[in-house]
């Protein structure tokens, strides 16, 4: 087998993956694949170790045998699209005339995978005393003529009519999504000492594969070209059919943002007394004519990004923690207009008139009590969820300045949340000790409501102000939305709900899922 890890510091390393186990052979072709993200500003160093494998445990135990390492970085194996080098034994000794080839691919973009069913009927027979235990492997032939194994089914023991298990792979894997790309099928019968004998192979395209859809199958024949030249009336090593093909788009967040879909951005402002008199210079809430104050800040920080995917360009802007007139009893979900049939405000501008406005009308109390923003928005999104479109998901953008009291309450409207059509995003302003409010941020382990029911996806992101305060805006709005785009496509995928209107497919011949 063939280990990768991704080292953290020196001598130190964490295992990613493991390839399969290939029995009795010097020149493996792994069909596994490693999937790591790649980070173009950061310097990515793997490891890849290959063993001997002696056992079932796991890989690099004493019973295994080091066969060589070798370490390289991310950028260099994209920049090269293949790498090839020498693995290395301990203390830095060559491993004979050991190498490793090491093949990317980018697979974010292309995003399809097709579904592929085969079997075969009346293959030759290898084995003296049993018949053949036949097994399947794709070849792409990528444009320098090399081979690229894209899959290896599971070996059918003692049958010359096989039924291989139904498999799935992308079609970047596959076709590098072009579906005239030649592809290789080897049929081989299985040997435990790692000596599989050739049975027969044939060559297809993905454009031909997709003759098998619906009620449709295709076939192929299974030469030996050695037959075919030595046999007179050699016909075929068997027959291969295509039995099913089912091709599986999985959407991206443009797809759903140019097929319709809104983005309603909603901010609450905490207006707790804890923030300071607002007449008041130290005051998180004082208004200096001259700079905007850290709530001002994040809130255009972050709405100026939302605002081009809202078609009316109008926000809902509510506030929490404040007694509000005309009675002056405390109020956790008021709107700041003071409008309560229509929270809405004119565009990021508006927000900002609305909150200058309030602050000489409100009275700061308090608690800091967040549940009740939650499930308000959570309401309207839930009222969407029933079109069974994807129509519009929601930003909630809370403002704080200091952990919540309602921590139990919160955890648990997150929870319901999670199941709908929204996202929050917390900020904390000032120089409180925010260390609790990180529970609710997904990061360090799976929030749960106080009945230890787990949220379904993570909707929270969560950061303190203060790290951004000497950044430019931009850099606090793309680390609070970075995350939006995942949890978009995360909601609608496990809905089932596709774009409004998807992008149309690109022309022939070439395949492309952007």
């Amino acid at each position: 087998p063939c280990g990768l890890w991704h080292p953290k510091a020196p001598c130190q390393s964490t295992q990613v993956d493991r390839s399969e186990v290939i029995k009795s052979n010097l020149n493996p072709v792994f069909a596994k694949i490693f999937t790591v993200d790649y980070y173009f500003e950061e310097v990515q160093k793997l490891r890849f170790e290959v063993y001997d494998s002696h056992g079932q445990a796991g890989v690099g135990t004493h019973d295994d045998d080091f066969l060589g390492g070798m370490e390289c970085t991310v950028g260099q194996i994209v920049a090269q699209k293949r790498v090839t080098k020498p693995l290395f034994l301990k203390y830095g000794k060559f491993a004979g005339k050991s190498t490793i080839t090491i093949i990317s691919e980018e697979i974010s973009g292309n995003n399809g995978y097709v579904e592929l069913a085969f079997r075969a009927k009346k293959l030759d027979d290898k084995d003296l005393f049993s018949k053949s235990d036949p097994f399947l492997e794709i070849y792409r032939i990528d444009d320098d003529r090399s081979e690229q194994l894209v899959y290896r089914t599971e070996v059918v023991k003692n049958n010359l009519s096989p039924i291989w298990e139904p498999f799935k792979v992308s079609l970047n894997s596959l076709c590098s999504c072009e579906e005239k790309r030649k592809l290789r099928c080897v049929v081989w019968d299985y040997d435990s000492r790692g000596k599989h004998d050739f049975i027969g192979e044939f060559f297809t395209t993905f454009e031909e594969m997709q003759k098998a859809m619906g009620e449709n199958k295709v076939q192929w024949d299974c030469m030996n070209p050695k037959y075919k030249i030595k046999k007179r009336n050699y016909k075929n090593s068997g027959v291969v059919v295509l039995l099913d093909l089912k091709i599986h788009r999985v959407y991206s967040f443009l797809d759903y943002i140019m097929g319709g879909c809104q983005i309603h951005f909603t901010v609450a402002i905490d207006f707790t007394a804890s923030n300071g008199d607002p007449r008041n210079s130290c005051s998180l809430h004082y208004i200096n004519p001259y700079q905007p104050n850290e709530y001002l800040k994040a809130l255009v920080a972050v709405g100026e990004i939302c605002q081009d995917y809202d078609s009316d360009k109008k926000f809902s802007a509510l506030g929490f923690g404040a007694r509000i007139p005309p009675k002056y009893e405390v109020s956790h979900d008021f709107a700041i207009n003071f409008n309560p049939d229509n929270d809405e405000c004119e565009g990021i501008q508006g927000v900002v008139e609305s909150y200058q406005s309030c602050l000489p009308k409100i009275q700061l109390y308090g608690p800091t009590n967040v549940a009740p923003i939650i499930s308000k928005v959570a309401r309207v999104a839930a009222d969407e969820e029933r079109t069974k479109e994807a129509s519009q998901y929601f930003i909630l953008l809370i403002l704080t300045d200091g952990v919540v009291t309602d921590m139990a309450d919160t955890r648990e409207a997150i929870v319901r949340a999670s199941y709908l059509p929204m996202s929050i995003i917390i900020v904390g302003v000032g120089n409180a000790d925010f260390t609790d409010m990180q529970i609710l941020d997904g990061d360090d382990g799976v929030l749960r409501s106080p009945k230890g029911e787990p949220v379904l996806r993570d909707i929270v992101q969560f950061v303190p102000f203060r790290e951004f305060k000497n950044a430019s805006p931009t850099a606090l709005a793309k680390c609070v939305l970075a995350e939006v785009p995942k949890q978009v496509v995360e909601y609608y995928s496990y809905k089932a709900f596709p774009p409004r209107c998807p992008r149309p497919p690109p022309p022939e011949p070439s395949l492309s899922f952007p």
